[in-house]
């Protein structure tokens, strides 16, 4: 569950601890200047048609920073602590704002490189335009994480396996489909899972799909880790 609308409250906790660190993480991006970085809580920016997000949303949460050499290239830096609930969502998005059925193809390719420690989920967090409906492809994870809700089975969709969980967070219905194993590269066929959910299961209707995004969910990353998406595309018609 990738939020991204934290409360006012949560932000002004959040406030302190992430300026004690503000500056710490800049040195752990590449040798090569980036055309962006931020350690900003909520920095954001467009490069080439991705809009890029810090996203640092839940609470306990340490020091991070982003760069970024484009939308489709970028990193992150956390130094999160050891405890349990997600502090950030670090992630890169497309807006495609139309229906499902107005869709011919949706399809992503993704390249990371991530740490063999920590506790984290490298994700898609796909919205619908109402953000009723939240569609998460978990493509690696590494840690005590879990997807919300109960076991819907395994399915084959879109060239992985996955195993299907269907639940709430209270403000919309999560869908969390985490691959049976892990991958650090590979490309998503992301149509036929939202037709699935659809015509298949019967969970939601026509909806308008909003954006794709795709990103890190750190729950902890103690001492700082490195999570470096080395390619990303989405592409829709």
């Amino acid at each position: 569950m990738a939020a991204r609308t934290p409360s006012r409250l949560t932000r002004l906790a959040l406030a302190p601890a992430l300026a004690i660190g503000a500056t710490v993480g800049l040195a752990a991006a590449p040798a090569s200047a980036a055309v962006w970085s931020s350690c900003d809580q909520w920095g954001t920016t467009t490069l080439n048609g991705y809009t890029l997000y810090s996203n640092i949303w839940g609470s306990g949460a340490g020091s991070q920073c982003v760069w970024a050499n484009s939308g489709t290239n970028w990193g992150v830096w956390a130094d999160h602590p050891n405890t349990g609930g997600i502090k950030s969502y670090p992630d890169a998005k497309k807006v495609i704002n139309k229906p499902i059925t107005s869709l011919s193809s949706l399809t992503s390719s993704y390249n990371v490189t991530v740490p063999s420690s920590g506790a984290y989920n490298t994700s898609y967090d796909i919205w619908d335009t109402d953000h009723d409906y939240e569609i998460m492809l978990w493509v690696n994870r590494t840690g005590a994480v879990g997807p919300l809700g109960t076991s819907q089975g395994t399915v084959t969709l879109g060239g992985h396996t996955w195993t299907v969980h269907k639940g709430s967070n209270g403000a919309n219905e999560v869908f969390s489909f985490v691959r049976t194993s892990n991958s650090t590269s590979g490309t998503v066929d992301v149509l036929p899972i939202l037709r699935w959910i659809k015509d298949t299961k019967g969970w939601f209707g026509n909806e308008t799909i909003g954006d794709v995004q795709f990103g890190y969910e750190i729950t902890s990353s103690s001492g700082g880790l490195n999570f470096q998406t080395n390619n990303l595309t989405v592409s829709s018609r």
